[in-house]
């Protein structure tokens, strides 16, 4: 289900590969992968998945579960990933994931990232947010809609209220925060209203392409 405001979607994409293979190969490039999100695919995600999928046949869809929140609670969804991700590395060890969050299913990947740790650290090749409430200014996977600096330092809606819930450090060079300038959600410089910026990462051909870019060169290992 697609919501609005920041009531929006979190993905999963998981890299399965269809025999278990050698964990060096893994992290130089994974060979298959898939994606999903909450509740059914969010727009938010769906062109740049499409065009992975397409350049990187083997994909499948993976749908995080958790109840949509007016107050950006997302336990649920958080530790749905978390179980997801130990339980088909249990059977798998080879599998690689990308992490998509886009809103409060930005703020359910941030609240995941800390506890991935050893295996499951190194088997998340990238994470995407778009519209992330606790998008915290200064980082170096900060970037506006278009790949551009103008919401590189500028904090989200949340950040203050728990200035430690952030990407953390270690999982900065696999992360791509994208804030449009304007969206106050991850851009709190423009006023207190969600305004039509925060619904324009589905429409925005540059934020899709970039999605589809970094996803192919940190599955491929060539980033």
């Amino acid at each position: 289900m697609h919501l609005p405001s920041i009531l929006l979607g979190a993905t999963i994409s998981g890299i399965v590969t269809a025999r278990p293979i050698d964990l060096d190969i893994r992290q130089a490039s994974c060979p298959s992968y898939s994606t999903g999100e909450p509740q059914g695919p969010s727009a938010g995600f769906q062109t740049m998945n499409t065009n992975v999928l397409a350049q990187k046949p083997g994909g499948r869809v993976y749908s995080t579960i958790y109840p949509a929140d007016v107050f950006g609670i997302t336990t649920g969804g958080t530790q749905d990933i978390i179980n997801h991700i130990h339980a088909t590395l249990a059977s798998n060890p080879a599998e690689c994931f990308i992490l998509q969050g886009y809103s409060q299913g930005a703020t359910a990947v941030v609240k995941t990232l800390p506890q991935l740790t050893g295996p499951a650290f190194d088997a998340v090749k990238a994470v995407l947010l778009i519209g992330n409430p606790f998008h915290k200014a200064g980082l170096e996977c900060n970037v506006d809609s278009n790949g551009g600096t103008l919401t590189k330092d500028v904090n989200g809606v949340y950040e203050p209220l728990h200035p430690g819930l952030s990407v953390p450090s270690n999982w900065v060079s696999k992360t791509k925060d994208v804030c449009a300038f304007g969206d106050f959600v991850c851009d709190t410089r423009d006023g207190p209203l969600i305004a039509a910026q925060h619904l324009s990462y589905p429409f925005n051909p540059a934020t899709q392409d970039m999605g589809t870019a970094f996803s192919l060169a940190q599955l491929n290992g060539s980033s």
